[in-house]
């Protein structure tokens, strides 16, 4: 199982970018992924995470409002849209994905998520 992310970078705050998380796994309905995130001198946290289904999405509250997760099922593609960014967003972002389906109450642990990704850089400037 393979999770490629992409799409990090610099950018000025009040800025956008998507970023991209391609796997490669048989996905039924069940599964989840999710995107995590790491600032400079922090614990990595939860950011959202979205069913296989496409159905339901969950986001931490520190990026309800800007962020948005979906997913491409065709391209086997999960997005993460960061509209009006800050310079506390600035991390390395993380996309994670169990095969199975996570529960709601275990939805931000990193533990309940099997596969990890490689990280992507996005820096905030003001």
């Amino acid at each position: 199982v393979q999770l490629q992310a992409s799409g990090g970078g610099l950018m000025q705050a009040g800025g956008s970018l998507r970023l991209s998380c391609a796997y490669s796994m048989r996905t039924g309905n069940g599964g989840t992924v999710g995107w995590f995130r790491q600032g400079p001198g922090k614990e990595r946290e939860f950011v959202a995470a979205i069913r296989w289904s496409g159905v339901s999405t969950h986001y931490a509250d520190s990026v309800k409002g800007r962020f948005t997760i979906s997913r491409d099922s065709a391209k086997n593609t999960v997005y993460l849209q960061m509209n009006g960014l800050k310079l506390e967003d600035t991390a390395v972002y993380y996309c994670a994905a169990s095969p199975q389906r996570v529960m709601l109450s275990a939805i931000a642990t990193q533990t309940s998520y099997r596969y990890w990704g490689q990280g992507t850089q996005v820096t905030v400037s003001s």
